[in-house]
């Protein structure tokens, strides 16, 4: 009984971590109801990237070209939903904080005021996303040789960003009171059908007519239909802590949408410096040559495998930090980011080993291309020393929204993403590469910014969450 004890204090245990003495919990019951809550999200996160590799590996039968014309669209994408994903960041901080106050129809009617707000972003980016994605497109780094596909892909996906952003808005707020498994489905059930038909609208199976890239892209737009009606089933189910009445009394009030947009306004400046620096690293990538961004892309795909877990434990810590505020509990948030730090290090030294086991093999999965495998293999190398820092960041930036203090986790990313990170691509893929060619820096250079990105953003985060200021922030 005692060694059992003492491997748990060994492997549990945090360092100067104390609840207050009427508090029920043990540091155990808080990886416990952590791990509860992070594990759908983790395992929506791992099966997603999955998915979108599985979507990648059909796409890149195609060719190197498919794969960057499909590849560039993700920067395009990310900007269009830019205003949707800042707003579902203070849907999430702010439902946790009314949870954790007790306050159910203040919760309800967070989630009621942001629907509102994201469908009219929704039918403004699905205008905007359609009429101008060959622009968007170019300005991603696209050539005469990707632009066609490109613009297919983008403007048939973006028939589906109102359903996208409806999806966003109900995960969003069943994450903020903890509820990951329902986010879980819906999602998972949506990349289902996506891979499905990617079987049948790429090549033309089943019957179905072969349709490449643009075969692809009805398969996302559906897929993102298919989640849209699963979590407005959630949304709209009786009984349910987040049950909006469509017909019932609507009206929007001050406090909610002050709170959701100083949280929302936050993110939104991150987002942009996040946009920013990858739309510009992503050009940099492109300029180098086709085989090196589909070499890139398919080091991504895998790569998110190190950061989408990250991303669930990440969900978990925004809900219980909110809450824990919520509650006016200070020490009990505190010790909830160190409980995460610790399952962050565990994490980390399982995705290594994976990856670095996996690097001759995975790069196979998507190309039969020799110079693309040999070098993704390399660049394999070069993830591990950023996937704890990488991590580490993913989560702490996670607390530090829980508690609402937005602003300094966009200032990190302007340092590091927006300036950083393509400043040290551009070095290694441009004058290091001429400088030295036999090193492949066109390949290498940018996960050797990665690795910086990574630690940079990572140390900026940890000392501002050991400074203990966020926990004042008032929602």
């Amino acid at each position: 009984m005692g060694e059992t004890k003492s491997l748990s204090d060994f492997f549990l245990g945090i360092k100067g971590a104390k609840l207050r003495e009427d508090d029920p919990d043990t540091i155990p019951d808080m990886y416990k109801r952590l791990l509860t809550i992070a594990w759908p999200a983790a395992l929506e996160g791992l099966l997603m990237t999955l998915m979108n590799s599985f979507d990648t590996m059909m796409v890149g039968r195609i060719g190197p070209a498919a794969i960057a014309s499909v590849g560039l669209c993700a920067q395009p994408r990310m900007i269009m939903l830019l205003l949707a994903q800042a707003l579902c960041v203070g849907t999430t901080a702010v439902i946790a904080r009314r949870k954790g106050e007790g306050r159910q129809e203040a919760a309800v009617s967070c989630l009621k005021q942001s629907l509102m707000i994201i469908t009219g972003i929704g039918i403004l980016i699905t205008v905007v996303g359609y009429t101008l994605a060959g622009p968007l497109c170019t300005l991603a780094g696209a050539s005469a040789e990707t632009l066609p596909n490109a613009q297919i892909y983008f403007q048939t996906i973006s028939l589906a960003f109102i359903a996208n952003c409806w999806v966003l808005c109900i995960c969003a707020a069943q994450r903020g009171i903890g509820k990951t498994r329902v986010t879980m489905t819906v999602n998972m059930t949506a990349n289902v059908v996506n891979v499905f038909l990617n079987y049948c609208l790429i090549g033309g199976h089943l019957g179905f007519p072969a349709l490449g890239v643009r075969g692809a892209a009805i398969a996302t737009a559906i897929g993102t239909v298919v989640s849209c009606i699963m979590a407005l089933r959630v949304a709209l189910k009786k009984g349910d802590y987040l049950c909006i009445r469509p017909w019932g009394k609507f009206a929007f009030d001050k406090p909610t949408v002050s709170s959701l947009i100083r949280v929302g306004g936050g993110s939104i400046a991150e987002s942009v410096f996040m946009r920013i620096g990858f739309l510009i690293n992503g050009r940099l990538i492109a300029g180098v040559g086709t085989l090196a961004y589909a070499t890139n892309q398919i080091v991504m795909q895998i790569s998110s495998l190190t950061f989408t877990v990250g991303d669930g434990v990440s969900s978990a810590c925004t809900s219980l930090v909110g809450q824990s505020l919520g509650a006016g509990d200070k020490n009990k948030a505190k010790v909830y980011v160190k409980v995460v730090q610790r399952i962050s290090l565990y994490m980390s030294l399982i995705l290594m080993l994976f990856t670095f086991c996996g690097r001759h093999v995975l790069p196979g999965l998507f190309t039969t291309e020799q110079q693309i495998i040999q070098a993704a293999g390399i660049c394999f190398i070069i993830l591990q020393f950023g996937i704890y820092a990488q991590n580490l960041r993913v989560i702490l930036a996670g607390c530090l929204r829980g508690a609402g203090d937005v602003r300094y986790v966009a200032l990190v990313s302007l340092v590091s993403v927006a300036i950083v990170r393509p400043l040290m691509t551009y070095l290694f893929c441009y004058p290091l590469n001429a400088m030295f060619p036999a090193l492949n820096l066109g390949y290498l250079g940018p996960w050797l910014s990665f690795d910086i990105d990574a630690l940079i953003r990572a140390g900026m985060l940890v000392s501002r969450v050991n400074k203990g200021k966020w926990v004042d922030i008032r929602l």
